[in-house]
C-alpha cells in the first residue's frame, strides 16, 4: 500500500465513523409526537434561557402553559423571554432568579413561587453545568454537586406540597447517560476526598436518578409522578465554563456536528411533561422518549433512601420548612 493510500485510509475511517454516528443519532432521535395542550397549566423550567431547557420552555409555551423561567441570569432569560413570546404568541411568559450556586437563592424562589402561583402542575430540574472547578459554595458544598444535584434535590423538596395540591402533576429531573459511571461513596457526597469534573458530573447524575426513585416511593398515592431522562448529547452551552477557550470551541463544534441539537435533545423532557402515555408512570427512566434501563445502582431503593436522608442533612433541609 503507498504513502498516499495509507493517508487517505487515516482520513477516511474518522470521516466515516463520524458520518456513521451522525446518521445513527438521526434516525434513533425520539420525537414527542403527543398534541396535548398545556392551557391553564403552570410550568417551571430551571436554566430556561438556553439550550435544553430554552428549547423545552418555547414548547410548553406553545402549547398555552404559563411557564416560568427560572435561571441565573435576568438579562440572559429576558432575551429568551422576548424570543419565546414572539415565537409562540404566548405573553404568560415569566421570570424568576434562580442561582443554584446558593441554597439561600433556592429558599427564596421557593418562596416567591408559594406566593405568586396557585397552583404547579410540572416542574422540570433542567440546569446543570460542568466544567465549574473544585471549590465549596457558601453552602459549604462542592460547586459541582451543589448546581447539578444538591440546589435541584432542595428545590424539589420545597415545592412538592404545591405540586401535591395540584395533582395530578409531575416532576421531570434532566439526568445523563454519564450517570452509569458514577461511584457511590457516602464518606465522598461531597466530593471533598478526592475529585474530577467528569466524576462531579457522573455523580450527581446518578443522585438525580436515586432521587427520583426515592421521591417516586414517597409521592405513591399522591397523583405527582417523577421521572428522569437522558436527554442526549446536544450542542447546548453545558461546557461554557471550560477555560481554555480553543478546547471549549473544538467540544461544542464538534458535538454541535456530530449529535443532536437543542431542539432534538429537549423531546424526552417535552414528552414526559405533556404525553398521557406516561401520566400514570413514576419513578422510571427514558431517553428518545421511551422508558430505558439505567445502571443498577440507580434502582437501588435502600442506597435511594439513604442518599434521600443524607442529602436532607446536606442542605439543611426538614419538613417544617413547609
Amino acid at each position: 500500500m503507498s504513502v498516499a493510500m495509507i493517508l487517505w485510509t487515516l482520513i477516511l475511517i474518522p470521516v466515516l465513523i463520524v458520518v456513521s454516528v451522525k446518521i445513527y443519532q438521526k434516525l434513533t432521535c425520539g420525537i414527542c409526537r403527543s398534541s396535548a395542550h398545556m392551557v391553564g397549566k403552570v410550568v417551571i423550567v430551571t436554566g430556561a434561557n438556553s439550550g435544553i431547557g430554552f428549547e423545552t420552555a418555547k414548547d410548553l409555551a406553545n402549547r398555552g402553559a404559563r411557564v416560568i423561567l427560572a435561571c441565573r441570569s435576568v438579562s440572559r432569560a429576558t432575551a429568551a423571554k422576548q424570543i419565546i413570546v414572539k415565537e409562540t404568541g404566548n405573553k404568560d411568559i415569566h421570570i424568576q432568579q434562580l442561582d443554584l450556586k446558593s441554597l439561600r437563592s433556592v429558599r427564596e424562589f421557593c418562596e416567591q413561587i408559594k406566593k405568586t402561583e396557585k397552583r404547579l402542575d410540572v416542574l422540570i430540574n433542567n440546569a446543570g453545568a460542568g466544567g465549574l472547578g473544585n471549590y465549596t459554595t457558601d453552602d459549604g458544598l462542592h460547586v459541582g454537586m451543589q448546581v447539578n444535584f444538591f440546589a435541584s434535590f432542595l428545590l424539589t423538596c420545597q415545592l412538592v406540597p404545591l405540586l401535591k395540591s395540584s395533582a395530578p402533576s409531575r416532576i421531570i429531573n434532566v439526568s445523563s447517560m454519564i450517570h452509569k459511571y458514577a461511584e457511590l461513596d457516602f464518606d465522598n457526597l461531597n466530593m471533598e476526598k478526592y475529585w474530577s469534573d467528569y466524576q462531579v458530573y457522573a455523580n450527581s447524575k446518578l443522585f438525580i436518578n436515586l432521587m427520583t426513585l426515592e421521591l417516586s416511593n414517597r409521592l405513591k398515592g399522591t397523583d405527582v409522578t417523577v421521572n428522569a431522562l437522558h436527554p442526549g448529547v446536544a450542542a447546548t452551552n453545558l461546557f461554557r465554563n471550560i477555560p481554555n477557550a480553543f478546547i471549549r470551541q473544538l467540544v461544542e463544534r464538534t458535538l454541535g456536528f456530530m449529535f443532536q441539537t437543542p431542539w432534538e435533545a429537549s423531546q424526552t423532557s417535552i414528552y414526559l411533561a405533556v404525553s398521557p402515555e406516561v401520566a400514570d408512570v413514576s419513578g422510571r427512566y427514558f431517553s428518545d422518549c421511551r422508558e430505558k434501563e439505567p445502571s443498577k445502582l440507580s434502582q437501588n431503593h435502600e442506597l435511594a433512601k439513604k442518599l434521600w436522608i443524607e442529602s436532607e442533612k446536606l442542605v439543611k433541609y426538614s419538613l417544617q420548612e413547609n
